[in-house]
């Protein structure tokens, strides 16, 4: 099926790879423009763990890895919808399955089961995400 001289597996890859684009590109921008807040919301929450003389630097890692998912993302996703090259939003949703699967660790290690569990959904949609491309040679 082509819609506009698209197939429609083009369409869902396009609009996964944009999806992962916006999520990630907020939230790590987010953590950038309220450094202050953000980082010290981080350390309070791994204040009782074995993580806390670290939280600070994995609050920057984390941030710079949502930032380059977002972006690769994002733009991997328009570039493959005008160009056909897929690499840079296959990249985007490696780096999105790798930032959700630090976030998600980390919500388990601090106890906040519930948050890693909002996260699940985000995981699977990114993994499908690769599956579609990878339907595609």
């Amino acid at each position: 099926m082509h819609i506009f001289d698209h197939t429609l597996l083009k369409i869902i890859q396009v609009m996964i790879s944009l999806f992962a684009g916006v999520l990630f590109l907020q939230s790590g921008l987010d953590k950038v423009f309220d450094f202050k807040g953000n980082k010290g919301y981080i350390q309070s929450v791994f204040a009782n763990t074995f993580l806390s003389r670290v939280s600070g630097l994995l609050f920057i890692i984390i941030t710079i890895l949502e930032v380059l998912a977002g972006m690769a993302s994002f733009f991997g996703g328009i570039f493959y919808f005008i160009e056909g090259q897929k690499d840079f939003a296959i990249l985007g949703l490696e780096l999105s399955l790798l930032s959700l699967f630090c976030l998600f660790t980390g919500q388990r290690i601090a106890k906040d089961y519930t948050g890693a569990a909002s996260l699940v959904g985000y995981f699977l949609l990114m993994a499908f995400g690769l599956f579609v491309f990878a339907l595609v040679g």
